[in-house]
Formats: structure tokens, sequence, C-alpha cells
């Protein structure tokens, strides 16, 4: 039996309307002890409109979207009040709820139920949390493919491949006396683990070049003082966030902004100008700017007319870099090979160019794809399994031992979907979920 859980599916924030939300077995009983209607003996979804009272005095007058199980996002019964958007009438109706039998639900709870109850697998329930986290267009039509199953729909047909070689592989070792069944040979099992190796392969490079538009990318600005770091922030996110002068040292702390390129979200830091200081609060700066840049995808190196200093340039060779050759409104010879800009006057075309090129970001086909961390982490453990059965069945291993390396990538499969191990799964994903999900 699951309790009735309640929480705020909106903002918590003022605001025209709002939207509570309850699911659970006693979900009808509970709103009916505080609405002005008898919700109890509802066969099926409706709207209804009355006043939340407590006792005999009126909180609120809502519209109550009613829903019957299984009918509903969680499966269970679940009701939906629409009240006016005071925090003070929303703390209220929260009130009297929690006072007749409700209880607050945890971050996720509902999107947890929907997928306990077989509404949605684990890779739906984790395109919710992606749409609500989406920050460009192209990551939030991204995550609504795997919303509305179509990528699960891709890998079902690759789990059920591997689960019929298992399973032949399984009745060949354990009923071996039965004459009428078809022995698997070991050119079977090469030939269904190499096609099923391609079509994951093929997964895993599409996920890998779509994940950018989830996850986005750290680009650090870094160079000597003054060379126009800050500057550069400004243009590229299109706002005076960073303080600009002519004096070096200006920037002593890390300062980040946020902009989109082609459909990815860029996360940048400028940095402080790295020297030697005897400054201790420049120096913390500096400490700063040198952690920013061992953790960007894309180091941005800013250098002016006086040329690069290379005992700073050190410090970056080893990561993926772009030289950046700053204030061009002032220089007069150019080297056809190299980025010039002018960051003062927003002239960045060639820099925007160089870094999709350096980062490969083209245009994004919306597809069904697996593209975040957990997702390409089992198609890659796949990956390795099925090639070690390959290796097994190559080197002649007996066929026990091959079907080891295919069960646990059969065991990966249902991980993925979230097929394996539900409650263990619930409380790691779905804690990165607001609590109205």
């Amino acid at each position: 039996m699951f309790e009735t859980i309640v929480a705020l599916a909106t903002p918590a924030a003022k605001s025209a309307l709002a939207i509570i939300r309850m699911s659970g077995d006693d979900c009808f009983k509970v709103v009916s002890n505080v609405f002005t209607k008898d919700l109890t003996k509802e066969k099926e979804k409706g709207i209804h409109y009355g006043f939340i009272k407590d006792g005999d005095k009126n909180i609120d007058q809502v519209v109550l979207l009613v829903y019957v199980a299984p009918h509903s996002f969680t499966g269970e019964n679940s009701v939906e009040i629409i009240s006016h958007g005071s925090m003070l009438i929303i703390n209220q109706i929260m009130s009297v709820l929690l006072k007749n039998g409700a209880r607050m639900a945890t971050n996720g709870e509902f999107s947890s139920r929907a997928f306990l109850n077989g509404k949605i697998d684990l890779v739906q329930a984790e395109a919710i949390n992606d749409m609500i986290n989406a920050t460009t267009l192209e990551s939030k039509d991204l995550s609504m493919v795997s919303l509305t199953g179509e990528t699960s729909k891709l890998f079902r047909p690759i789990k059920d491949s591997i689960g019929e070689i298992l399973s032949h592989i399984e009745v060949n070792i354990d009923y071996p006396e039965y004459e009428d069944i078809e022995i698997t040979s070991k050119e079977e099992i090469l030939e269904k683990c190499g096609k099923i190796l391609e079509k994951i392969e093929i997964l895993i490079k599409d996920g890998e070049k779509n994940r950018i538009y989830k996850e986005g990318v750290k680009i650090a600005i870094v160079g000597k003082p003054n060379v126009g770091k800050s500057s550069l922030l400004n243009a590229l996110i299109h706002e005076d966030k960073a303080i600009v002068t002519s004096i070096a040292g200006t920037t002593r702390d890390v300062v980040e902004g946020d902009f989109n390129l082609a459909g990815v979200p860029v996360h940048l830091y400028d940095t402080a100008g790295i020297r030697d200081s005897e400054d201790l609060i420049e120096q913390i700066g500096i400490d700063k700017a040198k952690k920013a840049v061992e953790n960007a995808d894309l180091v941005l190196f800013v250098v002016d007319d006086s040329g690069i200093d290379n005992e700073l340039y050190d410090l970056i060779k080893n990561q993926k870099h772009i030289i950046v050759t700053n204030k061009a409104d002032i220089i007069s010879y150019r080297n056809k090979h190299d980025i010039y800009i002018s960051a003062k006057n927003n002239d960045i075309n060639s820099l925007l160019t160089k870094i999709k090129e350096e980062l490969n970001i083209g245009e994004v086909v919306i597809k069904p794809t697996f593209n975040n961390v957990r997702q390409l982490g089992i198609l890659k453990q796949m990956d390795f399994y099925l090639k070690n059965a390959i290796k097994d069945t190559n080197e002649d291993q007996p066929i026990d031992l091959i079907s080891v390396s295919i069960m646990e990538a059969y065991n990966c499969a249902l991980d993925l979907l979230g097929e394996n191990n539900k409650n263990d799964l619930t409380d790691e994903i779905f804690s990165r979920f607001c609590v109205g999900k």
C-alpha cells in the first residue's frame, strides 16, 4: 500500500495560480476530508469545483483534477489542486492536507512511483529530470524523444536479442539430452554478438555526440593581466558581467557566465590574470584560475600584440586550447592562420567558428540517443562484456564460460531500462529530482 503524498508542483513563489499534487491509495479519502465534495466514490477522471476547508472555515476556492488509478501519471489515485498562487494560501492547504493523513513527498517521489508502478521506465524517468533542467531547445528536444519512449523502444530489441542468445545457450547446457533442441554453435554466437555489438557501438557514438547538448561544455579564459579576458567574457555572454578596466589584476576571482552556442550550453570561466604576485588575494584568484584550466573542456588562451608568454603557455599546452589574439582593432599585421578578435567591439565571429570546430559542434540531429553518464556507462559495459564473449568464443572456451559474459551484458541491459533491482535504483536516481516531480 502506498501512502498518500503531497507536494507543491509549481514554484514556491507568488503567482496567479499554483498546483498542489497528491497521489496514493487513500488520496481521495484525504481530499474528501477537506473538500466540499465527497470524491471517495469516483470511478473515472474528472474536474471538480469547490472549496478547500479546514473544519467549517473556507481556505480557498479551487479546481480539482481527479485521476483514477491506473489512469494517472503515478498509476495511483491522484489529485491536482489548482489554487490561487499566494504562498499563504498554499501553506494553509498543504497544512490541512498533512493534518488529514497525507505526508510530504520526497524528491522525485511522484516519478519514482510512476516507475515502480510500470508507467515509465528508468530512461523515461531520467528524461523528465532532463526536461526540467534543459537550458537549450536542442537539449529539451533530445529529452522529449526519450520521454515519449522512443529511446527505450530502440533499445528493447537489443536486450531481447541478448536474452535470446542466452536462453539458447542455457537450454543447451541444462538439457543436453533432448535431441530436438537446436544446438547453439559458436559460429552462431559470434554472428549474433557481432551484430548486437555493432548496434551498441552506434548508440555509444551517437550518445557521446549528443551528450554535450545536455551537459554543456566548460571553457576557461586564460591569459596575462590586461589582455582583454573580461571583455571577451562580456562579449560572449552579451552582458557586462565582468569588470573591465585598464588596471592589471582587476579580476581577482573566477567570474562565471553562460551562453548558448549552436544549442550547446557553454559555461564560461573568466580567470584572474596569471602572473607572479605578492598580493595574497590576487594569488588566491590565480590559484583558482589554474584549477579552472584543469577542469575545462577547452581553454581560450588570450594574448595581445605583445605576443605569447611561454611560461604561461606551458600551463595550458596539454589542454585542448585555442590561442586568441585580442585587440585586433589596433593590430596592423595579421597571420592568416591565427584567430584575431576585438572583444571590445564584439568582433568575435571567427572565434565562435573555431570553438565549434574544436568541440565538434555541428547541427544536432534529434533522434533517440542515450546521452547521460549512467546510460553511456552501461552501454560501454555491455560493449566490454560482448567483446569478452566474442574473445572467449574465438579462443574456443567452454560455452558455459562464454555465457557468463553474455549474462553480464543482459543484466546491464536490464539496468539501463531499470528492470533490475528497482528498489535500489529509486533512491539513487530520483533523489536528483524536484520535490513535486
